[in-house]
Order: structure tokens, then sequence, then C-alpha cells
């Protein structure tokens, strides 16, 4: 589909697809590489974004971000030249986030002031646990020392930073989860995103699961551990204004927004996706996923889609509520009519969500739809019985 989008911010995602060794709980289009050819890939990206442009010119850019795998094993030439060429293509919409993923290992962290000098302002750092035994259980390359002083370095190099925890490990008790967010509080800067460790299909937890080695904890402590997460950071003024996402005013994730806000977001690079309104139309892409096959088709046609599919109405309204109903700002009714065409009343089946909202659930006044904090608690069962 190559009709001309309509003039708006684009957010732009750009996919690493590359670690230095696959964590046992994560079933991202992450792969171990060797002898990556970092100028092959360089020239790669390049091409891919000159072909997007073709499809949505007349655009300014909103954020831009490096996700993966683990985008701080690029050279950050690489990432240089991604953000310049992007500037060339799109002029920036107001102060331009540009956020780099990161491992704290020692020798990425010797590559901070080389990709804030590229042009990155937000690093994203995935500690994922202070404590060592933890990391070693989440089979992560770094140990507790080495976060610590990859923190200290970001916070002294990039004018924003984020750094991710992982809770609900097997055997963890509330008190120690309190501990160790008082600890993540003194060192947070803005931002925090604390994520409930999940069992994938595909992964080694997943089969450690099936074989009975590895137990999550019970659904009650579950939620112990959610009401504690969130009672520390609102009391130290981080809001949770998405549901795994923390941050005090003016320091939320920009590019995350526009996908929980369903506006428009492009992909490049192996696997990577967006949502784009072109000729009138939200339109569903999608990338290949193998890094070999993305980077041969791109060598050969100038990109790596294999998907460019219209989104009906119905899709559109799913995706919508299962999005923006994950933030605290839930739902606008104006965006999400432009998006979709449709009001809340004519979206959603009327005895549902009235029943929904009578229950304490969801929230509909002139700020729009949310789900209340008792809603956000179950927010799949919710989703299910509103979109069913």
């Amino acid at each position: 589909m190559n009709g001309r989008a309509v003039n708006g911010p684009l957010a732009l995602y750009v996919h690493w697809p590359f670690c230095l060794s696959k964590c046992p709980y994560c079933d991202f289009n992450s792969h171990v590489g060797e002898d990556i050819d970092q100028a092959r890939w360089r020239r790669a990206f390049l091409s891919e974004l000159d072909h997007l442009a073709h499809q949505v010119p007349d655009r300014r850019l909103a954020s831009l971000y490096f996700g993966g795998g683990t985008p701080s094993l690029m050279a950050p030439a690489t990432v240089e030249a991604v953000i310049g060429r992007a500037h060339e293509h799109w002029p920036a919409h107001g102060d331009l986030e540009v956020t780099l993923e990161a491992n704290p290992s020692s020798a990425e962290a010797r590559r901070f002031r080389d990709f804030r000098s590229a042009g990155v302002e937000r690093l994203s750092l995935g500690v994922q646990a202070l404590d060592d035994d933890a990391l070693r259980f989440l089979g992560r390359g770094h140990d507790r020392s080495q976060a610590l002083a990859a923190l200290d370095a970001a916070k002294r190099i990039f004018p924003r930073v984020s750094f991710d925890l992982i809770y609900a490990r097997p055997d963890q008790t509330a008190g120690a989860w309190r501990r160790e967010l008082d600890e993540a509080l003194t060192l947070a800067r803005g931002h925090l995103s604390l994520y409930q460790l999940t069992i994938e299909k595909g992964t080694p937890f997943y089969a450690a699961a099936r074989a009975g080695r590895l137990t999550l904890p019970e659904p009650d402590s579950l939620a112990t551990l959610f009401e504690i997460t969130q009672e520390r950071l609102e009391a130290a003024g981080l809001r949770a204004y998405e549901v795994s996402s923390h941050a005090e005013a003016g320091e939320e994730c920009r590019h995350n927004l526009t996908y929980w806000r369903y506006e428009d977001y492009a992909g490049i690079g192996p696997g990577a996706h967006g949502r784009l309104r072109l000729d009138g139309t939200i339109v569903a892409t999608r990338r290949r996923s193998r890094p070999e096959d993305w980077l041969a088709a791109v060598e050969a046609d100038g990109h790596g889609a294999i998907e460019e599919t219209p989104i009906g109405p119905d899709r559109a309204v799913a995706e919508a509520a299962m999005m923006g109903l994950r933030t605290a700002e839930g739902l606008s009714a104006e965006r999400f009519e432009r998006r979709t065409g449709r009001a809340f009343e004519d979206a959603f089946e009327r005895k549902a969500l009235g029943t929904l909202i009578e229950g304490g659930y969801l929230v509909l006044d002139g700020k729009g739809l949310r789900a209340t904090p008792a809603g956000r608690r179950v927010l799949n069962a919710v989703l299910a019985r509103l979109i069913a």
C-alpha cells in the first residue's frame, strides 16, 4: 500500500535483533549474534528508512526509539547515521525524544558517551533486579555492582534515564520487594518500569514451569506485590501513567505513549511492527523476523516488509481499547473517534459497558473512558467483557 499518509506526528521504532545471550524469560525477537557486519546493517537500516519516507512523507518526527535485542551493541556510528537520516526525512515535532535501550554491562557502559554524542538523549537501562541471586536466576549478563555503576554513569551522561525491574519472582516476599523498591527509588531519576515476571511459551522458563521446576507466586501474592508497587511509587511522586510504567510529571516515555494512545508509529528492522494511517485507513505493517531474511530482503528490495494490511473498524476499536485502557488517562473520546470512526457508545456493547461502569471497573465522563484502579488490576477480564 503506497498512498500518501495524512499529516501528523510520527513515532519511529528501530529494532536491533542481537544480544550477547538470550534471557530465559524473553520471547522477544532477539538472537545471539556473532561477527555482525555493522556497516552492512547500517546501510540496511538507512535503506529501509528511505523506503519508509516514501510511504509517510510530510510528517513531523515525535520520537525515535532503538529497541531490541540489545541496541547498546550497535555501533554508535550506526545510531548516529539512523538519527541523521531520520532528521533528513522528517522535521522534529517539538522536542524530539530519542531513546536507546541498554544493558548495564561494563563493556556497553563504556559506549554511553558515544551514544550521547550520536544524539541519544534518553537511556532505558535493563537493570531487572538489584540482587545478585535474582540476576543469576533471570540469566542476566551483569551483576549488582555493574548495574549500579552503569546507572551512575548514565545519570551523568544522559538528560533522561529510566531503568526496568522485574518482580513477582519465585519465592519473592512482600518485604523483600519493598526493600528493593525503596532502593530503586533512591536511584531513580523520574521514571521506572516495573514488570511482573510472566512465563511465555517457547522460553526456557516455560519449559521449567511445565516440568514443575519453576513456580510463580500465587494470585493473592501477585496482587499484594502489585499493590505495594503502586502505593510505594505513588507516594514517591512517580504515578502509574501506564500499568507497568511510573513517572514524575513530564518524564513519561513519549514514544510509548504513542503506542498506548493508538497514534501513528512506524517500525524498521527485523520483526518491527507499525500502525500507520494511509489514504484514510489504518494499516498494520510488519517486517520479516529472521535477521538474515530481513537483511537479504532489504538489500534486494529496499525494505523487509511482509505485511501491510488494512485494519477494519472492529479491530481498530479492539486495539485502541487494549492499549488505551492500560493508561491512567484512558481513552480520549476525541482521539478514539478520530482513529476508529466510532463513539464509545457505538463501539462497545452498551450492556457490557454499563455493567463495567456500575461495577466500578470503568469510568466514563467528560475526559473519556478509563479503567479505575480496581479495573486495572483485572484489566484482561475487563477487556474480554468490553470487546467480546
